[in-house]
């Protein structure tokens, strides 16, 4: 008995300790996905305008969902589907992630976004070797205008992203206090705020 007493102070287990540690908000993670969702909309409105503009058919939305859907029908919807639900999980880990990030709010979520893509870039050569509809789509892994379009789409994703979770994960400003003129030395507060008060 002694000896539990001495190894679990307080009787809290070490896993107790490593839950407690590790616990994430889980109304705030809500919220960054669906910023994440959001943001990824956006993205896909966007990509029309990038193509145009570099000149590529590169396509985030039809890369995935040509992944799951053979043919030329149902494609985009799967797509956009896929897509948002990977802004989502994107959104979520941020916003987990933003409050310690030695950065300016509105540099984060584009420092991530832009992370993002660089880090996954490489599996562009996974893709153009494996993909299902590869030869449908732009090869890209040494496509240039096609990695440029994609620092593009990340850094208006993690602008739309940032802002969005910035707002809706706002810490709420603290009640102000009461000033002296409010409260009597009887804590029942001033009789001439009341009379004041009463006669307005």
């Amino acid at each position: 008995m002694i000896h539990r007493t001495l190894a679990y102070p307080f009787s809290v287990r070490p896993l107790q300790l490593l839950t407690l540690g590790t616990a994430i908000d889980r109304t705030r993670t809500l919220r960054g996905a669906v910023c994440g969702a959001c943001a990824a909309a956006v993205w896909a409105l966007e990509q029309p305008l990038d193509k145009l503009a570099f000149e590529s058919a590169y396509d985030d939305v039809e890369l995935l969902g040509r992944a799951v859907v053979r043919g030329d029908e149902g494609w985009y919807p799967a797509g956009i589907a896929l897509h948002m639900t990977g802004g989502a999980a994107l959104g979520a880990a941020y916003s987990n992630l933003a409050p310690v990030l030695p950065l300016p709010p509105v540099l984060r979520g584009p420092t991530i976004a832009v992370s993002t893509h660089l880090a996954l870039w490489p599996l562009t050569l996974v893709s153009d070797r494996f993909h299902p509809a590869r030869k449908k789509l732009p090869s890209l892994s040494r496509n240039r205008r096609a990695f440029a379009q994609g620092i593009v789409r990340h850094v208006v994703f993690g602008i739309v992203l940032g802002e969005l979770e910035r707002r809706l994960n706002a810490v709420p400003e603290p009640a102000p206090l009461l000033s002296d003129t409010d409260v009597s030395s009887n804590g029942h507060g001033s009789i001439e705020h009341a009379i004041s008060a009463e006669s307005a």
